[in-house]
């Protein structure tokens, strides 16, 4: 394979590794979002008394839901958004640290080009 070829690849492949860390970062914001809108609304449950109602929606209805019930089930979605952001966290710093590699490489085989054009 010559270098312009090789070259071309290794391009290729960084920019993929880019698009798959947009991707990443996208998700995480969105988990994030997710994340804040339901502290508020543990917030919200916080300030309510036992007696109070509590409805949710499905569909196009809206359900009473027992308070107990209703905290656990946002305490869970907490929980499980906390696990998710941590492993996208750690797939983002994956994708940064090959993208890094990758970089490198076409830098390195970008220099060997240019010292073989100069001694040609």
């Amino acid at each position: 394979m010559d270098a312009q070829k090789q070259l071309q690849a290794l391009s290729d492949e960084f920019q993929q590794l880019q698009t798959e860390l947009e991707g990443l970062v996208d998700a995480r914001q969105k988990l994030e979002s997710q994340q804040q809108e339901n502290l508020g609304v543990q917030s919200e449950f916080a300030q309510l008394d036992d007696e109070s109602n509590i409805y949710k929606l499905v569909g196009p209805v809206l359900l009473k839901q027992d308070k107990t019930e209703a905290v656990m089930a946002v305490n869970g979605r907490l929980e499980f958004i906390e696990k998710e952001i941590k492993r996208i966290e750690g797939d983002i710093t994956e994708k940064q640290e090959q993208g890094e590699k990758k970089r490198a490489e076409v830098v390195q085989l970008q220099g060997q080009a240019q010292q073989a054009a100069a001694s040609a």
